[in-house]
């Protein structure tokens, strides 16, 4: 049996869960309006992106310099990092924020692709147009397209590779193209895409002539796949292998770039780019969160098309070492805000983590591209655990406002005082000038479906219990799978087949490790099958009519971290199915370090509902524990004890907290007694 799939066209699938579709409504009618507005500079408080206006710029010192000569225009540094106006001048005609601005658009145009294609929408699609309009007058006639280098200083175009994200604004671009031309059928922005590709195959290969150069900030190879996967075109794939490839190796090519002169026989330190060791020699997830996801993704999909069995067992290991000693309970991973990066294992600090939003999704990429190559539980229990705590966490239920960064645990006073919290940022905020967060989530949500199911000739994978009405055919014979869930909040999903005629094929179920309890039924029967993998596999002929039922069973359950985690010795956090919960302390009162949980109660449905907009279906738990008394006196004085009071504890999923204000929120909780 094949196990190797491929998504499904979003204009197959209509999603109909409850759960997912707000979030996904909220998304496209809430979030890609508001975000046009910040991509323009046009959200009052937020901080300005300058992003639209740099491709404006770009395509009118284009036309100058084509009609004038280069020397015509005068340059500016490309030292610059991130660049912002000074207060009361006038913007001059120089390039403003930071040197992967562009990707803000990027993102945005991929998310509207992703929303297009489940929802038409003329006046979305006109926008759309003129917002690809703007940003293709901008590029060059070879093909190139960045905003930093077209204004500064063309003739320093890929002369810095590892710091200033010529490649990651290629890849965005074409994720972005890839997807309006899937959800639209219109080509303009594409056809730009593949001649920036066209630009890039002619600078970088295995060619004596062309540069052995990789990318600073993975995402090219992720997007060289896309281009691969939607063309056919083996030229995108090679590129993409060559780059990754390339990474790591020796004489490095960031050394030469930057003018570091290395011992003889002295490695490589550059953890940070993920370039200490080539790709197949690494062992642990290192360096930038964000970048070493995309890298993993981008490795996966080539894997996967060369059946390149080496970098999968790559793939697989990075995986191993990312999930089982560097990921937090909601799915975020980096544990150190030095560098937004991975920390040494089982380093995972609940109150200085970074856990980037952008990481989250990274992750969730991942997961995907790793259950199209070779399906395990694991993995769609990993991305599950991301999306629905970390990433939906990192937008607020109203779609505007957003966190770049997610604590576990968070104490206003500390983060206002204590400069080594800094980059911990309450509330949620409008936008951010390294905005790279809130579009990624956007474009993850408007393509949500793709991560929930996935497609072979003769199977039909169900990754996520998403419900949804599922249009595809096997043997070239129709059929349309209706899914009908509440999930996360219930624990039944029934699947239903429509066809008018038998249709031999195989429904794979995903049975997550964290239900032992899971029963799959067909017409009322116990399942028959081979599972694998955490995957239930039921081959039939099916018939019109036929239907499965799933019940997850979910129970809130206390966990306990690894004894290696220090952060978590003698705590507990609660879940109940995939959702992580947390203590607010809009429920439980200031002082949440006071309290402890009584881990042997377990806790129960609070069956009012809550009255907070884009929460309503919320299950919320309430726990029992005890509260330490206050004992003032001296800071330090003879241990007597402690006195406490029994307390009821309310528990909101995590993903829901600081949407009441600002206050105190705890995921990991003391345990009584221990």
């Amino acid at each position: 049996m094949n196990r190797q799939s491929k998504g499904i066209s979003l204009k197959k699938i209509n999603v109909t869960d409850r759960f997912l579709k707000r979030e996904m409504e909220l998304a496209r009618t809430e979030v890609i309006p508001y975000q046009w507005e910040a991509l323009n500079d046009n959200v009052e408080g937020a901080e300005p992106s300058f992003c639209m206006r740099n491709f404006k710029l770009a395509a009118k010192l284009g036309e100058k310099r084509r009609a004038l000569g280069q020397e015509s225009l005068p340059v500016w540094t490309t030292e610059e990092f991130n660049l912002v106006p000074e207060k009361g001048k006038p913007m001059e005609d120089r390039f403003y924020g930071f040197v992967f601005q562009d990707t803000d658009f990027s993102k945005w145009i991929e998310a509207v692709g992703y929303s297009l294609a489940a929802h038409p929408d003329p006046e979305l699609e006109k926008l759309a147009d003129h917002a690809i309009d703007i940003v293709c007058a901008a590029q060059y006639e070879d093909g190139y397209l960045d905003t930093f280098y077209i204004i500064n200083d063309p003739s320093k175009r890929l002369t810095n590779l590892r710091d200033h994200h010529e490649l990651y604004c290629f890849g965005h671009l074409t994720e972005g193209a890839v997807a309006y031309y899937e959800g639209t059928g219109k080509d303009k922005l594409l056809k730009a895409a593949m001649r920036f590709a066209d630009y890039v195959e002619a600078h970088f290969g295995e060619e004596p002539e062309k540069c052995k150069g990789y990318p600073g900030h993975e995402i090219a190879e992720m997007a060289l796949g896309r281009l691969y996967e939607l063309t056919g075109e083996d030229r995108y794939l090679k590129l993409a292998a060559f780059f990754v490839n390339e990474r790591g190796k020796k004489p490095y090519y960031f050394d030469k770039e930057h003018g570091i002169v290395r011992d003889p026989g002295e490695d490589n330190d550059d953890y940070y780019h993920q370039a200490h060791l080539p790709v197949r020699e690494q062992k642990e997830a290192v360096g930038h969160a964000v970048r070493a996801v995309y890298l993993y993704t981008g490795m996966a999909i080539i894997a996967k098309y060369t059946n390149d069995e080496s970098l999968k067992s790559a793939c697989e290991r990075l995986w191993d070492s990312m999930t089982n000693e560097k990921m937090y309970v909601t799915g975020g991973i980096g544990g150190t805000p030095e560098g937004e990066a991975f920390s040494y294992p089982f380093h995972l600090p609940n109150d200085r983590m970074y856990n980037e939003s952008c990481a989250a999704i990274g992750l969730a990429f991942f997961a995907r591209r790793m259950l199209e190559m070779s399906p395990k539980n694991k993995y769609a229990d990993a991305m599950e655990r991301a999306i629905y705590n970390t990433v939906l966490g990192g937008m607020a239920l109203d779609g505007k406002s957003f966190f770049y960064v997610n604590p576990m645990e968070a104490y206003p006073e500390g983060i206002r005082h204590d400069a080594q919290l800094k980059h911990v940022v309450l509330p949620r905020q409008k936008w951010f000038g390294c905005a790279c967060c809130p579009p990624n989530i956007n474009r993850i949500l408007n393509s949500v479906a793709q991560y929930a199911y996935s497609e072979n000739e003769d199977t039909l994978f169900m990754h996520l219990y998403c419900g949804a009405d599922i249009d595809t055919e096997f043997s070239g014979k129709k059929v349309k799978v209706r899914v009908i869930s509440a999930y996360p909040w219930e624990e039944n999903v029934q699947i239903a087949f429509e066809m008018e005629e038998v249709v031999p094929f195989t429904y794979a179920v995903r049975l997550p490790s964290w239900c032992p309890e899971a029963q799959v039924l067909v017409n009322g029967k116990k399942a028959g099958g081979e599972e694998k993998d955490g995957y239930l596999y039921i081959s039939r002929k099916w018939e019109n009519g036929d239907r499965i039922e799933c019940t997850f069973p979910m129970q809130a359950t206390y966990y306990q971290a690894d004894t290696r985690v220090r952060d978590d010795i003698g705590k507990a956090v609660l879940m109940r199915g995939p959702i992580v919960y947390c203590v607010e302390e809009a429920d439980n009162g200031k002082e949440l370090s006071l309290l402890q949980v009584n881990a042997s109660y377990e806790p129960q449905i609070i069956d009012e509902k809550w009255n907070l907009a884009g929460a309503e279906d919320v299950v919320r738990l309430r726990g029992r524990g005890r509260r330490i008394l206050p004992q003032e006196g001296k800071l330090y004085q003879p241990f007597c004890g402690y006195r406490y009071e029994e307390t009821d504890i309310t528990f909101i999923p995590y993903y829901t907290w600081c949407n009441r204000g600002v206050g105190e929120m705890k995921v990991f909780l003391p345990v009584a007694g221990v």
